[in-house]
């Protein structure tokens, strides 16, 4: 059995979402590991590290997906990053507390394509809405039956 690991593409998660995984990670005894292509600065705790990758293209997520074992969680709002560690048999949670699964990441990847041929053709599709407090609850709560799992 593949010993669990959190791994986080750390880039663009929220800094209210990586609080919550680094208070997890010294509760539950979890190995975390945040992956950036930018220095990271994260707590002491024998729980958590980051890794920083040459700035590029997809070199974070590369990363990720080349050491997440099958089994391990994967926190990314990144769904082609997703996508593929479901493929590998990684668990795939977004910051929002949507837990990414074989059934529903192909339509993900169809609502990201369709938003990326909309603004390509130049239509204002708008951001991501901030994190919410309820995006954190719903982030925390899931994240709690995940680990609860692991260790129960």
């Amino acid at each position: 059995m593949t010993a669990k690991q959190i791994w986080v593409d750390a880039d663009a998660c929220p800094k209210v979402i990586k609080e919550i995984l680094y208070r997890a990670a010294d509760r539950v005894g979890v190995p975390l590991i945040l992956v950036a292509n930018q220095p990271l600065q994260v707590p002491g705790s024998l729980h958590i590290r980051s890794i920083q990758v040459a700035a590029g293209f997809d070199v974070a997520d590369n990363h990720i997906v080349q050491q997440a074992k099958p089994g391990n969680l994967v926190i990314t709002a990144d769904i082609p990053l997703a996508a593929e560690v479901v493929a590998r048999g990684c668990l795939a949670l977004n910051p929002r507390g949507e837990l990414y699964t074989e059934d529903n990441i192909r339509e993900r990847l169809n609502m990201r394509d369709f938003m990326d041929t909309l603004r390509s053709s130049g239509v204002d599709t708008g951001g991501p809405a901030s994190i919410s407090q309820a995006d954190r609850k719903a982030f925390a709560s899931q994240l709690d039956r995940l680990l609860a799992r692991w260790i129960g």
